[in-house]
């Protein structure tokens, strides 16, 4: 069994624009093609490769929450329509756990991570379609190297859990992951990036509908995006609702631990 700080849209959650190009799915009833951004979004995260300051990284939990609440995302960032779901929030110090069984369960967050959360949104059904759910996580680990380990651990899991129960009623399937260091594969904005695209199925809501999820790590953060479609959805909607969101939150990454442009040495402390 190993942890994991990504989201998962509707299941058991906890802790992820889409930067591949290029890469193409089937329709609504297929695989997902990943969110492509904006060229403003990309010129925003394309930028000289940012500098991390250990010192200005957070140290406590209290400062990695307090981290948290600066660059996660809330309904205004994926657009307008977008509303919060019920509940909105995860329960603090819980994370998401992938087990063997490929089954996802909640479980205390493992002492290598100071603070995580997920927050969860909706685009309600209106106009014969159906509703589309999102969510956005920002974890804060101890170090640079143990975000480091949360994707790779990441990795490993979706290639070994292709189906995947979020919980009874609601699952993922075909779901088909590539991972990119920076630079490579359209990936400007994070120092390695995990996609991952399938279907999402739902004894309530139908399906199965495009799904992607995003996730990315910028020195000790890791941040994660993903949107589960609904009915008469294009992909093009959901591109709209999420390509940029997560390009917008490590950008505020960067801008909360980043090192100074031309500082040889960051700033002081590790935030409130």
């Amino acid at each position: 069994m190993a942890y994991a700080g990504a989201l998962r849209v509707g299941g058991a959650v906890a802790a992820f624009g889409g930067l591949l190009l290029g890469c193409t799915g089937g329709g609504a009833g297929g695989s997902a093609s990943p969110p492509v951004p904006s060229e403003t979004a990309r010129s925003a995260t394309a930028s000289a490769t940012p500098e991390m300051d250990p010192a200005r990284e957070p140290k406590t939990a209290a400062q990695a929450q307090a981290l948290i609440e600066r660059v996660i995302s809330g309904p205004e960032l994926f657009g307008t329509g977008v509303e919060r779901a019920t509940p909105y929030e995860s329960e603090p110090g819980q994370w998401a756990v992938l087990g063997d069984d490929c089954l996802w369960r909640l479980e205390p967050l493992p002492g290598d991570a100071l603070a995580t959360l997920t927050r969860h949104f909706e685009v309600p059904a209106a106009g014969g379609k159906g509703s589309v759910r999102l969510s956005a996580t920002v974890t804060v680990h101890r170090t640079a190297l143990d975000a480091s380990w949360e994707q790779a651990r990441m990795l490993e899991e979706d290639l070994d859990c292709t189906e995947q129960t979020q919980r009874p009623g609601e699952r993922l399937t075909g779901l088909q992951s590539l991972s990119f260091a920076r630079g490579e594969g359209g990936n400007t904005s994070g120092d390695d990036l995990l996609l991952e695209t399938g279907q999402c199925v739902s004894d309530t809501r139908g399906g199965p509908y495009p799904y992607w999820w995003q996730q990315a790590v910028l020195g000790s953060v890791v941040a994660g995006t993903s949107v589960c479609g609904g009915r008469g959805r294009s992909e093009q909607e959901l591109n709209s609702l999420v390509a940029e969101v997560l390009p917008r939150m490590l950008l505020r990454v960067e801008q909360e631990i980043g090192r100074p442009t031309g500082s040889a040495s960051g700033t002081k402390g590790g935030g409130s």
